[in-house]
């Protein structure tokens, strides 16, 4: 049978092994639900990037660019860290850079650590993430993108619900699987209500983001799977 685990901040990364697994990077709030929205709105390629140097160097040779820091869209690009915004975007065909404070390091992460395979994943596709890793029958870390390196939870009930869904054909040896079962069993059935006084969820209210928080806990809107092909993110055939 094949592994499963859950690394629950990419800080943590370092002490696992990546280079034969299936690596689902996981940023709920908001990078993942950004990279699924912009691809199902017709994106044709999303590069995520560390620093907003990077970003604004695509932006330079004709990319669409997204940029966040602390939550807020930086200034002089296209984007910030909602995806809504995709949805009022003609994004047919066009590529993309990204870089935000969390989601877009974590999967830079997993690359330069040799992960045989990125995908990434959020509520809004989140039946095809288990079919495809039920079907790849490959080795599985679950990464959470957290918060500047600290553990949160939203990203932690995700991973605890993929969890759930695979529990049947996967073995989990690592104590972080259960606590992210248990997050996402506490709160399964008021995702919005149980995660009210996390972190993440404040920052977002305060700054009048509940459109986007409502969003992203939106269950399966999408059918696909965003995967790393070189240095972009684009949809699995």
């Amino acid at each position: 049978m094949k592994n499963i685990e859950v690394c629950l901040s990419p800080e943590l990364l370092p002490f696992y092994e990546v280079n034969d697994k299936v690596v689902e990077v996981i940023d709920i709030f908001r990078a993942t639900s950004c990279i699924v929205t912009a691809l199902a709105a017709g994106a044709e390629s999303i590069t995520p990037v560390a620093e907003i140097e990077e970003c604004k160097a695509l932006q330079a040779q004709g990319y669409l660019a997204a940029a966040e820091r602390e939550g807020d869209q930086v200034e002089g690009f296209d984007f910030g860290n909602s995806p809504l915004a995709y949805l009022e975007t003609d994004m047919k065909g066009k590529k993309l850079a990204m870089t935000t404070s969390n989601g877009t390091k974590a999967i830079g992460m997993a690359k330069k650590m040799g992960a045989e395979e990125i995908i990434t994943g959020a509520f809004l596709n989140k039946t095809s993430i288990v079919k495809y890793l039920l079907e790849k029958q490959k080795d599985i870390l679950l990464l959470c993108a957290g918060w500047k390196g600290r553990v949160n939870l939203e990203d932690s009930i995700f991973a605890g619900n993929i969890l759930d869904e695979l529990l049947n054909d996967f073995s989990f040896n690592n104590d972080a699987c259960g606590l992210a079962r248990s997050a996402y069993h506490l709160g399964k059935n008021n995702p919005t209500r149980f995660l009210t006084d996390s972190s993440h969820f404040q920052r977002l209210k305060n700054k009048g983001r509940m459109e986007d928080i409502d969003f992203c806990l939106t269950l399966d809107k999408y059918d696909l799977i965003p995967f790393l092909k070189g240095d972009k993110l684009i949809l699995k055939d």
